[in-house]
């Protein structure tokens, strides 16, 4: 049992730590609100999208959507163009400076911002069924709930830790000049994915 859980912590931290939009936008999310658990909205809504994705991969539901040709090509093209434009957004944003009185994203949007970076991402689709979905098959019974609850607690601790760290950030740096750079770096590695998603997409339809 401590095996599964440990298996499912460290996986669940490698899948989760890389750079991508998700994380981008809890981050900055706590960055841009006077207080981080103003940003509650967007880490509970993450935190829960990806509980529904780990449930599913592991639950084998979403290997027998993905089966399907024509709808794995729809959330190809439809992730394909959402990171486009998630890239473009994230390169011409700038740092919040609450000193300006720029206001921040309210709760309903924040969730409505959040669950789409977290559901219309292919990339991310593709690493909680082909990662965590298949490495679930090693366990079974109780080994398997607990693998999983491994999984969703990192998910959980992680975007609640990237909110709190966004909110220090924008206090250390009060030029913004970090979270510019942040955002830069963000948006490339957007675009990068999407470049990848779209030459798989050709490869599907070709």
């Amino acid at each position: 049992m401590i095996h599964a859980f440990i298996y499912g912590v460290i996986l669940a931290f490698g899948l989760i730590i890389p750079l991508g939009v998700q994380n981008v936008f809890v981050f900055n999310q706590g960055a841009t609100q006077k207080h981080f658990l103003h940003a509650m909205p967007s880490v509970l809504t993450a935190s829960l999208c990806d509980t529904i994705l780990i449930l599913c991969a592991v639950a084998g539901v979403s290997v027998v959507v993905l089966t399907l040709p024509v709808l794995k090509t729809i959330i190809f093209i439809i992730g394909f163009i959402f990171l486009l434009y998630m890239g473009w957004v994230t390169w011409k944003s700038s740092p919040a400076n609450l000193h300006t009185g720029e206001l921040p994203l309210s709760g309903k949007k924040q969730m409505l911002f959040a669950a789409s970076v977290s559901l219309l991402n292919p990339h991310a689709l593709l690493d909680t069924i082909g990662v965590i979905g298949t490495n679930s098959l090693h366990f079974l019974g109780i080994e398997k709930i607990v693998y999983t609850l491994a999984c969703i607690l990192v998910s959980c601790i992680w975007f609640f830790g990237l909110s709190v760290a966004g909110h220090f950030m924008h206090r250390l740096d009060k030029s913004g000049i970090g979270l510019w750079v942040v955002n830069k770096i963000s948006a490339l590695i957007i675009w990068g994915v999407a470049i990848y998603i779209g030459l798989q997409l050709l490869n599907m339809i070709y």
